[in-house]
């Protein structure tokens, strides 16, 4: 018995670390219909040292039932030595699901969707670290060379012109990940940031950005940063990379992908979605006993919860009284949102291994009860 426990622990314990793992590139949605191709449009110019490009995407969402545009932008990477690996779309077997992005020290997989500007399908060839520095390339970013001196030039031949967004199903990019970027997906990622967060967002909330109304072609397919719609420097498609009709949707409708979600986007503590409370049942002892236990670990949450709080609103404090600029105020934002998702993963775990305490022993349905 001792040994089936040990068993049982051990893969609970890898079950959780999976989960973990795939926090940062897990299906969100499941489509029935595919995405546009992805427009063709100009890179804005990068508005300073430290800032990586990502790639703009077709988004989805529920409450309209369309695809909307994201637009491509300059991001101050989170951490030194870390890379944006951008999110796509992929046939799961019954309908398009989505990966998102994430931040790390290698690219991984994103489906072999060529999103120009360094991402062609396949790693990143559109700058590299050095001694903490980054160095852009100047061959395939829009980069002003009197302010970064960080530059080098290397031609890219990237032959194949394909605006197709999505991997497999019909019509789809049939690439299929390689071992390096498989261990890529296993290193420590660092969810979107906040500002790309909001970005997306905005994005949402216009309904310019839509697939339905600009057929693919959108108002603002590139921004200077994050957030910048209404920027002069913002940048609108040229042409949409296929012709598009919404009438293909025809009557299909977006549904969670079963046992995925998105990983959560609270930027603080105070963002995230309060615990949810146990139900008692004092009619049983032991019932009774794992509401008291499950009540006690929600407050003890609950504390952990206010301390980060009030921990990071000093920091806000602080930030203003030495008049920050909005480049360490994105970096600190940055790390309140990965201090936050690390909390929220812990707790997340402390709760399934309760319920998995709580269990009742597995009984042999072969023999009757005495």
């Amino acid at each position: 018995m001792r040994i089936v426990s040990s068993i049982r622990s051990l893969l609970f314990a890898l079950l959780l670390l999976a989960m973990s793992a795939a926090s940062f590139a897990q299906i969100g949605i499941s489509i029935s219909f595919a995405p546009p191709e992805l427009p063709v449009y100009e890179q804005p110019l990068c508005p300073g040292d430290g800032y990586l490009w990502t790639p703009g995407y077709w988004a989805y969402a529920d409450d309209f039932g369309d695809y909307y545009w994201v637009p491509g932008t300059w991001v101050m990477a989170p951490e030194v030595g870390f890379l944006w690996t951008p999110a796509y779309w992929g046939w799961g077997g019954n309908g398009y699901v989505f990966y998102d992005g994430y931040w790390g020290e290698h690219v991984g997989f994103y489906g072999g969707i060529s999103y120009g500007y360094g991402y062609y399908g396949e790693g990143y060839e559109g700058g590299r670290w050095d001694n903490g520095h980054f160095f852009y390339n100047r061959s395939v970013n829009n980069v002003n060379i009197t302010e970064i001196h960080n530059v080098y030039n290397t031609t890219i031949r990237n032959t194949t012109v394909n605006r197709v967004s999505y991997n497999g199903g019909n019509g789809g990019i049939s690439a299929r990940p390689t071992a390096e970027q498989e261990a890529a997906a296993h290193e420590r990622h660092i969810a979107p940031a906040a500002v790309q967060t909001q970005h997306e967002q905005t994005a949402r909330a216009n309904p310019q950005q839509r697939a339905s109304a600009n057929m693919g072609k959108p108002g603002v397919a590139a921004t200077p940063r994050p957030g910048d719609f209404n920027n002069r420097g913002a940048i609108p498609a040229k042409e949409a990379g296929a012709p598009y009709t919404p009438a293909n949707r025809g009557g299909n409708q977006g549904r969670s992908a079963s046992n995925a979600a998105r990983p959560s986007t609270a930027v603080h503590p105070r963002d995230l979605s309060p615990a949810a409370q146990p139900t008692p049942d004092k009619g049983k002892t032991k019932l009774d006993q794992n509401y008291q236990q499950q009540e006690k670990q929600i407050a003890k949450q609950q504390l952990e919860r206010d301390k980060l709080q009030r921990q990071q609103d000093q920091e806000h404090q602080n930030l203003a009284r030495q008049k920050a600029g909005e480049a360490q105020k994105q970096q600190v934002e940055q790390r309140h949102q990965q201090q936050t998702q690390q909390l929220q993963q812990k707790h997340e775990q402390q709760q399934q291994q309760l319920q998995q305490k709580q269990q009742p022993p597995n009984r042999d349905r072969s023999k009757p009860p005495n």
